[in-house]
């Protein structure tokens, strides 16, 4: 590594809908003296169209934000090795926030309550290639032969579904029409019609207004 390259500062986008919490943890991180604050964002929709235009090295996000959901956005920026890597820092650490991470390939998982230092930590590790979970998220999985996995889960009816019918069944919980989803996800009406008639089939639901409720009571309209 050549000095110019050993000198490089650590470019991190940070998205949180609060924005006292927002501007605090932008403010923590930019205290660093090997790492610089490229861009905030109050949402998830606005944290891809600048991890487009600033090419980050890190995203720093929250997850429960209004409007785009957040795994969703990781999704298509995390796309892959060369793309900025997503630490998620949540207040919440519920098992299904912690699967949704894992599928969208987080590079780590930092709970809100944690000490300041625990986010520097966390983004230094992932800047080296590696992987950073909170004490109360890491007590949760299991790591072996290369991967990462939450323990003891159960085949429940949301397991069945594929990561974008899960996208969609999120976006139902939270009222949007095909049209808005579509639209929201980048997709053909067609499609989301599609990924709706399989998601109805597997959970055996038969129509829109019951596939909401099951979202809501599975806590799918949370991020």
């Amino acid at each position: 590594m050549s000095n110019k390259d050993s000198a490089r500062k650590l470019r991190i986008l940070v998205v949180d809908d609060h924005a006292l919490v927002r501007e605090a943890v932008a403010e923590q991180i930019a205290r660093e003296e090997d790492f610089v604050v490229v861009g905030q964002a109050g949402d998830a929709g606005k944290a891809l169209e600048l991890a487009t235009k600033l090419q980050p090295d890190i995203v720093v996000m929250d997850i429960d934000m209004p409007g785009m959901i957040c795994f969703d956005a990781a999704r298509r920026i995390a796309v892959d090795e060369s793309s900025p890597r997503i630490i998620f820092l949540s207040a919440f650490f519920h098992d299904r926030y912690i699967e949704q991470a894992l599928k969208v390939k987080a590079r780590a998982y930092v709970v809100k309550t944690d000490p300041p230092s625990v986010l520097l930590d966390a983004i230094r590790e992932v800047a080296r290639g590696g992987s950073y979970f909170s004490e109360r998220v890491r007590s949760r999985l299991v790591v072996g032969e290369g991967k990462v996995e939450l323990a003891e889960q159960g085949q429940t009816a949301v397991s069945l579904l594929t990561q974008r019918e899960i996208e969609v069944l999120r976006y139902v919980a939270r009222g949007l029409s095909k049209k808005e989803i579509a639209k929201t996800m980048h997709l053909s009406i067609k499609t989301v019609e599609n990924h709706s008639a399989r998601l109805m089939a597997k959970l055996n639901i038969h129509d829109r207004v019951e596939l909401a409720r099951f979202a809501i009571r599975e806590g799918l309209a949370e991020a």
